[in-house]
């Protein structure tokens, strides 16, 4: 019920806008993926704690990046940055059992807590990966599409390596979003958007 609250809210802001994106936040319930003790925030806009440092980001932002990324119906995803699970479930949500996403996190307790969340639904085709050392999986690449969720200094290489060509990365670079269009090897069309915060990408 408050779930189509927030959606509503997204639509009317002229955030949310294609209708495969809009479904997945009906069907995704924010407040399945926020800590126990935030469960009565779970419908604010603004980012909320999960600890360790990091967050489960504000819905406006998800909504404009999810935009952005344009996922589709059977697409294979990296979602960089998992935390809560949140946008592993929504990714998962839009490309539907013909599609994978996975979602890598580097915090051991965040990977199990998103790995729990994820459990509430029947999105089998999504899986949370604990990481270390590597960014991105290169083992399941290339991917159609990679969110990141944590701001990088600069374009990451080693993620654009993981992009299959026609691909897309949307990822935070200091202050802005970008997003990054792979046309050709080695080759990239960029945009940025300014004015978010995100922590950093380590």
């Amino acid at each position: 019920m408050f779930q189509i609250g927030l959606t509503k809210y997204l639509i009317d802001l002229d955030v949310l806008k294609s209708p495969h994106i809009i479904n997945a936040f009906q069907s995704i319930d924010r407040a399945d993926f926020v800590p126990r003790k935030y469960l009565n925030e779970a419908y604010g806009d603004y980012p909320l704690p999960l600890g360790y440092g990091q967050t489960i980001s504000q819905p406006t932002t998800v909504a404009f990046m999810l935009e952005k990324l344009q996922p589709q119906a059977g697409e294979k995803i990296l979602d960089v940055g998992s935390g809560s699970g949140w946008t592993t479930a929504l990714l998962a949500q839009i490309v539907g059992p013909a599609g994978k996403v996975c979602g890598v996190e580097i915090v051991p307790e965040l990977a199990e807590f998103g790995r729990k969340n994820l459990a509430n639904y029947e999105l089998n085709w999504a899986e949370i990966k604990l990481v270390t050392g590597e960014l991105g999986c290169p083992p399941l690449a290339p991917f159609d599409k990679i969110l990141v969720s944590a701001a990088a200094e600069e374009p990451p290489g080693k993620l654009l390596t993981q992009l299959k060509i026609g691909g897309r990365l949307i990822i935070p670079i200091q202050n802005s979003i970008w997003q990054i269009d792979k046309a050709a090897a080695g080759k990239f069309r960029q945009q940025e958007f300014p004015g978010f915060v995100f922590v950093p990408l380590v």
